[in-house]
Formats: structure tokens, C-alpha cells, sequence
């Protein structure tokens, strides 16, 4: 596997995803009724920060630092989504055995999601890479209502949906290896749309080159989905020479109101984690309301 994802967690790109993706757990959990959380591509689930602060033999610099360091370390008030994401951060650490001041742990998506599930709601967590998904599975044994499949996050899309709890959230998070993943992309969300179309889907992407952000848009327009909001944010402007200067969630069938939810806390985080002139978020309505 060429990704190796602990050398970027905890960077700019997780703290984003992350933080939104409380807020849409949050969002359904409005409502009583259990719900299917389904991660695609799953990763691990627990990344020691310590070990990619050691570097590889590319000599990399760790991302977290600009990423969950600078909302752990700022003065600035958060607001109560951000201060709870950081709280949450900090929970996980101090439960792996970190009694120092400084991060250790930081978890993957599955386990920002089970730290707010509820009894009724069930997780599903796919990874086709061998090595990480038996680490994940190790991960998560313990967990009541907890599934791992070692398996093509694509292929899932077709095979666990609709659920039987009939709600769903759907995060995709490839790691955007294959020159064609934003046409895997696509397709996946075809056959997930036509099998569960009341399904909430949330996908991330990089911000690399914007016309292949505006390309994804035109193909996932094409399909005809509900309601889709795009969130991005940007820690430097188009001229920045960091290969990805921010990033993006797309969002298919988001919770109510949940864009006016996560603006005051986009707003902190482009000031916060900024790396350069030009550093900005933005929301819209792909396919409006």
C-alpha cells in the first residue's frame, strides 16, 4: 500500500472530516430511530502520532502539528463543535495510556464515530488492504454492534445498502491512489443512490486541481442526486506551492440545517489552520434544496 495515513493524521484534512463528521452523527441523531453508519475505507482506526513525528526513509515531516497541534495548543475560544472535537481527541489519547501532556493517539473516522453512537445504531467498517484491516479488526473486537469487512469500499455501496435500519450514513474516504478515484467514486455513488437514494453520503475529496473538483461535480450532478452540499476549506490560495492546499466534503442528503451548524466553526478553522495567503472555507449548494 503506497498511502501510508499515519504520517497524515491529525493534518489539516482529518481535522475537517472529522469535525463534520460529528455534526452529521449529531444531525441524525435527532431523531430516535438507529442508523447504519458505513465507513468505505476504514483505514486502521488508531494512528500513534509518535511514530510519524519518527518520519520514513522519504524523511517526512508529520502534518499533525498544523493540524490537531494548533487547536490543542490555541488561546482562541473554539466554538462548541471544535471544543468538543478537541475534547474528544484528548479522551481517546488519555484512554491509550497517554499521560503526557503532548498528543499521542489520534483516531480514524470509526472511532470518532463510536464515540458518539448510540445503542441502537450499528457500524460497518470496510478496508480491502489485509494489514490495516486485520489492525482494525483488532481494533474494534470488543465493539458491540461493530462489523469489519475486509473488502472494496466501493463494492459495499451494492452490498450493505439499503440497511435494515433504513437510515443511513455513508462516509467515502479513499485515499485517492488510482488515477480514476474520483470515477470509482462516481460509480460506487450510483449504485449506493439507485439502492438507498434517502441515504445521507458524505465524500472527501483533495483539493488539488480545481478543474478536476469542478469535473467530479459535473459527473455527480449527472446522476441526479437529493439535495448536495459542498464544503471545502483551504489553508492557502491557488498559488500555494503545497501539493494539497485544502480540501472538500460533499455531502448528499445533509441533516437539517446542518450547513448553518458548521459555518461558525469553518470560519475558526480557516483562520486557524491556515498556511498561507488566501486560506478561506466555502459552503454550497451543489443541487440545491
Amino acid at each position: 500500500m503506497n498511502y501510508r495515513h499515519h504520517f497524515h493524521a491529525g493534518n489539516f484534512a482529518d481535522v475537517f472530516k472529522h469535525v463534520l463528521l460529528l455534526e452529521l452523527l449529531r444531525g441524525l441523531q435527532k431523531k430516535e430511530k438507529p442508523f447504519l453508519y458505513l465507513d468505505t475505507h476504514a483505514g486502521r482506526g488508531r494512528y500513534d502520532l509518535e511514530t510519524a513525528a519518527r518520519g520514513d526513509s522519504l524523511e517526512r515531516k508529520p502534518e499533525w502539528p498544523d493540524g490537531i497541534g494548533r487547536l490543542v495548543a490555541t488561546d482562541e475560544p473554539l466554538t462548541p463543535l471544535l471544543a468538543d472535537y478537541v475534547e474528544r481527541i484528548r479522551t481517546f489519547d488519555r484512554n491509550q495510556g497517554n499521560v503526557a501532556d503532548e498528543l499521542r493517539f489520534y483516531p480514524g473516522s470509526p472511532h470518532i464515530a463510536r464515540s458518539l453512537v448510540r445503542a441502537q445504531d450499528r457500524l460497518a467498517l470496510c478496508e480491502k488492504h489485509p494489514a490495516e484491516s486485520a489492525a482494525l479488526r483488532a481494533e474494534f473486537q470488543f465493539t458491540d454492534r461493530c462489523s469489519v469487512h475486509e473488502m472494496d469500499g466501493y463494492v459495499a455501496l451494492r452490498a450493505m445498502l439499503p440497511p435494515p435500519e433504513r437510515r443511513a450514513l455513508v462516509l467515502i474516504d479513499p485515499p485517492f491512489e488510482a488515477q480514476d478515484e474520483f470515477a470509482q467514486i462516481v460509480e460506487g455513488l450510483r449504485g449506493g443512490l439507485q439502492r438507498f437514494p434517502s441515504g445521507v453520503f458524505a465524500i472527501w475529496y483533495p483539493l488539488t486541481s480545481r478543474a478536476k473538483i469542478d469535473a467530479f461535480y459535473d459527473e455527480l450532478i449527472a446522476l441526479k442526486p437529493p439535495p448536495t452540499l459542498a464544503v471545502e476549506i483551504a489553508i492557502a490560495g491557488e498559488n500555494s506551492p503545497l501539493k494539497m492546499r485544502g480540501c472538500g466534503l460533499a455531502v448528499i442528503n445533509p441533516p437539517w440545517r446542518f450547513d448553518e451548524a458548521v459555518k461558525p466553526s469553518l470560519e475558526s478553522l480557516a483562520r486557524l489552520l491556515a498556511q498561507g495567503p488566501g486560506a478561506d472555507f466555502n459552503l454550497a449548494w451543489a443541487v440545491p434544496e
